[in-house]
């Protein structure tokens, strides 16, 4: 198997030593997903940033990895009487009276969360009997706590944070140390969504997800239509990478997800092999691939562990765990 603790740093020293220009990588990356209709995430390219911007990022990842490697191989603690619940605030900024979603349609995005993250999602039983002994139940509620909405002359906002912060026209988070928020906005250039990784500043955390793939009803689009693309991103606020770990074999520091040889788009056919050392076949139906909401449906157990890691006592994301 792949994804050891000597990876760790390694990882963290090539994220923080990419020199690449931001908005070369973004152009580039949303010209390409928008020719051939791909699934385009942005968390890896703004982690990117962040590190490039704040070099000591780099040190708190790697401490955060550490713990999060530790922490991961004792799954016998328990949380809040053995249950997370996480309070989402779902900041919707619109232009349009499209892109301000209606309520029926932010709660079933929060639907979706709930089936996802614990196993109730009816194609879940659609899972290759070569992974499920490896399928999980993550165990993560998700409760909506409050919508704020705010008019904007914005027709896009990238993806530099601006929809976060009042000061840009956007929304400044609620409770982040607590509560999971989720910007629904226009993000332009093709990008589905982006995530910031556990570790980063509590004026930036959560989630943005662009309003027509957000939920399953009113403006959600095909192939995005049924919600995953916030399933993808939570699932990497979670501390999840991509499973290609974001180079040709690349690791996602998971054990028990086959190597990837990159991303793999729309419902690929089983079984895909991939051509990295012993040719597994790929977890294609895992989120934390690039294919379209009815080709994902499944977490692993190692994803699980490197969840509820964050929870722990001494973990990134404690706070949400307290009474």
């Amino acid at each position: 198997m792949k994804k050891n603790l000597l990876s760790i740093l390694a990882l963290a020293l090539v994220l923080f030593s990419c020199s690449s220009d931001e908005n070369a990588i973004s152009n580039e990356t949303s010209s390409e997903a928008l020719r051939h209709n791909h699934r385009n995430c942005a968390s890896h390219e703004v982690h990117e940033r962040q590190l490039k911007e704040n070099p000591e990022l780099a040190i708190k990842m790697n401490a955060i990895e550490e713990f999060t490697q530790n922490r991961s191989r004792d799954l016998q603690y328990r949380l809040v009487n053995g249950k997370i619940v996480i309070p989402v605030v779902v900041n919707v900024l619109y232009r349009t009276a499209a892109e301000n979603i209606s309520l029926a349609q932010i709660q079933s995005q929060i639907d979706v969360l709930n089936r996802d993250f614990n196993a109730s999602n009816s194609d879940f039983a659609n899972i290759p009997s070569v992974f499920s002994g490896v399928a999980a139940n993550v165990g993560i509620t998700f409760e909506l706590d409050a919508v704020y909405r705010k008019s904007t002359k914005k027709t896009s906002w990238g993806t530099r944070d601006a929809m976060k912060k009042s000061s840009q026209g956007g929304l400044n988070p609620t409770s982040p140390s607590t509560k999971l928020n989720l910007w629904v906005c226009t993000i332009g250039g093709g990008i589905l969504g982006y995530a910031q990784f556990p570790g980063g500043s509590l004026a930036t955390d959560g989630v943005v997800v662009d309003s027509r793939y957000f939920g399953t009803v009113g403006t959600a689009t095909a192939p995005y239509n049924l919600g995953r693309t916030a399933t993808h991103e939570v699932g990497h606020w979670l501390n999840l990478r991509h499973i290609w770990g974001d180079a040709t074999c690349g690791s996602d520091l998971v054990s028990d997800t086959p190597t990837h040889n990159t991303a793999n788009y729309g419902i690929p056919s089983f079984p895909h092999y991939s051509t990295c050392t012993g040719n597994p076949i790929e977890m294609t139906m895992n989120f934390m691939d690039y294919t379209d909401d009815a080709g994902m449906y499944m977490f692993s157990n190692g994803q699980k562990a490197r969840m509820l890691a964050l929870f722990a006592a001494g973990g990134a994301r404690n706070s949400f765990a307290q009474p």
